[in-house]
This record gives C-alpha cells, sequence and structure tokens, in this order.
C-alpha cells in the first residue's frame, strides 16, 4: 500500500500524525479547541448513525472493521490528520 507522508522518507520531515501534534502544541489555544470539538462532535454523530445501543457492541464493530479494512483505515486516518492541521492553520492566518 502507498504510504504517504511517513517519517523518513517525507521531504517536509514528518508524518501527518507529529504535523498534527505540531500544531496541536504549538497553535492558539481557542483554534485547538474548536477542531477538538469538531472531531468529538463529527464521533459523537457517527456512533449514532451506527445505530447501536451497547458500547461493547459498538467497539466490537469498530475493532472488526479496522482489522478487516486496515490499509484503508490507515489512509483515512493521515487523511483526516492533514485535514484537521489545514483547519487549524487557516484559522490560524
Amino acid at each position: 500500500m502507498y504510504n504517504i507522508f511517513e517519517d523518513e522518507d517525507d521531504i517536509f520531515m514528518g508524518s501527518p500524525k507529529s504535523k498534527f501534534l505540531d500544531i496541536i502544541f504549538n497553535a492558539h489555544r481557542g483554534l485547538v479547541d474548536a477542531e477538538l470539538e469538531r472531531i468529538i462532535e463529527r464521533m459523537a454523530v457517527l456512533e449514532l448513525m451506527l445505530n447501536v445501543e451497547d458500547s461493547e457492541a459498538l467497539e466490537k464493530k469498530i475493532a472488526q472493521y479496522a482489522f478487516e479494512n486496515l490499509d484503508e483505515v490507515q489512509t483515512k486516518v493521515k487523511s483526516l490528520y492533514i485535514e484537521s492541521m489545514g483547519n487549524v492553520l487557516t484559522q490560524s492566518e
């Protein structure tokens, strides 16, 4: 699978996760709070959309999906890090 933006080979010297953390720890607190709130709200909506009453069943469903779709999940995680970085950075300007 094509691994975009990995630490060793990245021209920008860092993975999306490491760059996200750099930005989160150095950006204005209000911008970071707003972005984290957006992420949590989105997670809540997605969990409600799954319509799973039992939290244990939800965790099993998530773990199974992550295991069966590992490459796609890893790619999406990187994409979401980049999206969140962009959200914070564009509001910092």
